[in-house]
């Protein structure tokens, strides 16, 4: 019998997979259950897919993994997609991949699944992170070829055959959450005209119900990474558990997208990223001390390559590695603390300092102190107006030309 390993959430989609599979195809299936921050009992998840008639269950912690080798080099990178994405999803995809290539030849088989739709991202993702490590292998895609048109058939698929599922009909939202953050789609928010509903939110509490009294925390940084919050030194893991639960707490982190999939469609997403939101606005005011305007520059315009890149599954390619290797090399000197104030949904930057800033206090004042050569802006101007001088006198014969005709 063929044997495949697939990527398994527990969720609605993934939970009538394992039963299809074995109904449809006649295959063995061994369920991968990635822990990378998501709530839950996931040994209880490996047990549902355990009942529902998976083989074997694989359940690994891999958030570690997840931040130190994935998280981290995209805010390094400040990787935001298009008006406000923050990649949470799209970073643990490639993640994933490598574990399922390892469990598929560790367990003989020769196929992978997953539960991604034919429109969606994340087909894109797996699939490419596959291909670039075992192209060998056989991608099995169920919701790209089997009988069911929308998830409401699934539901009855699952009653019919007695799989339990923890998603209900009358909140029927595709939800993806991991350290990084959550994805919410579906439902009555694929309609743009509505607003997303208070239960739609898993990590945030609406702006107008946080308190009243606002938080303030600092962020140590060392060469582009945080490393403690409020002097007190922590793990990645529960600096980012830590800051998700003050984010959410005061309303931080929403987004309402409407965002260009690769596939070429656009799509409403909802994300909540408090942490991802707090932490790349501390990393970017630090990097404004401490990177030259060049590098500044030149980082950002990378900074959007990169994040294109990570949204279209390009992770395990040789530009992503090029781009990471530019990037670390601005991080060295962005090493410092960061001091923001959370409140009311708004992660507002209140000081910052750097044993490596650019930022003069002589030459920016104003006042008593300051050491700026004034007499030298004339000779500057001099020189810098060459251009546009010529600029004008070119006009003006261009103008008089014109005249005489």
């Amino acid at each position: 019998m063929a044997k495949i390993v697939l990527a398994y959430s527990g969720g609605l989609d993934t939970s009538v997979i394992i039963h299809w599979l074995k109904v449809r195809k006649g295959m063995d299936v061994v369920a991968f259950v990635a822990n990378l921050g998501q709530p839950g009992d996931l040994a209880a998840v490996g047990n549902r897919a355990l009942k529902t008639g998976a083989e074997a269950v694989r359940v690994e912690d891999l958030r570690d993994e997840f931040v130190t080798d994935y998280i981290w080099p995209a805010l390094r990178a400040n990787a935001v997609y298009e008006n406000g994405y923050l990649l949470n999803t799209a970073l643990g995809r490639p993640l994933i991949a490598k574990e399922l290539v390892r469990i598929a030849r560790e367990t003989g088989c020769e196929f992978v699944g997953h539960g991604c739709t034919a429109k969606g991202n994340d087909q894109v993702r797996f699939e490419a992170g596959i291909a670039a490590l075992a192209p060998e292998l056989k991608i099995v895609a169920p919701l790209r070829e089997w009988e069911f048109k929308t998830r409401e058939e699934e539901f009855d698929y699952a009653a019919e055959h007695g799989i339990e599922v923890p998603v209900k009909r009358e909140k029927p939202y595709s939800i993806d959450e991991n350290l990084w953050g959550v994805s919410i789609e579906c439902g009555e928010l694929e309609d743009p005209w509505n607003p997303p509903p208070k239960e739609a939110y898993l990590l945030t509490q609406s702006p107008e119900d946080a308190p009243d009294t606002p938080a303030v925390v600092e962020i140590a940084f060392e060469a582009g990474i945080p490393t403690a919050l409020d002097g007190k030194a922590m793990d990645g893991v529960a600096l980012i558990e830590t800051l998700n639960r003050l984010g959410g707490e005061h309303g931080v982190g929403r987004i309402d997208l409407i965002e260009n999939r690769i596939v070429g469609i656009k799509s409403r997403e909802i994300y909540e990223s408090p942490a991802a939101t707090i932490l790349l606005t501390a990393h970017r005011v630090l990097e404004e001390m401490t990177l030259s305007r060049q590098t500044a520059r030149e980082k950002a315009r990378i900074g959007q390559v990169y994040s294109d890149l990570v949204y279209a599954g390009q992770w395990f390619t040789d530009l992503r590695e090029a781009l990471d290797a530019f990037v670390l090399a601005t991080q060295k000197v962005v090493s410092g603390v960061v001091r923001v104030q959370l409140y009311k949904g708004r992660c507002a930057v209140l000081s910052r300092r750097s044993p490596y800033s650019l930022y003069d206090v002589a030459l920016a004042t104003y006042g008593e102190g300051d050491a700026f050569a004034h007499e030298d802006a004339e000779g500057f101007l001099n020189i810098h107006n060459l251009d546009v001088k010529a600029q004008g006198r070119r006009r003006e014969r261009f103008e008089k030309s014109r005249g005489q005709e």
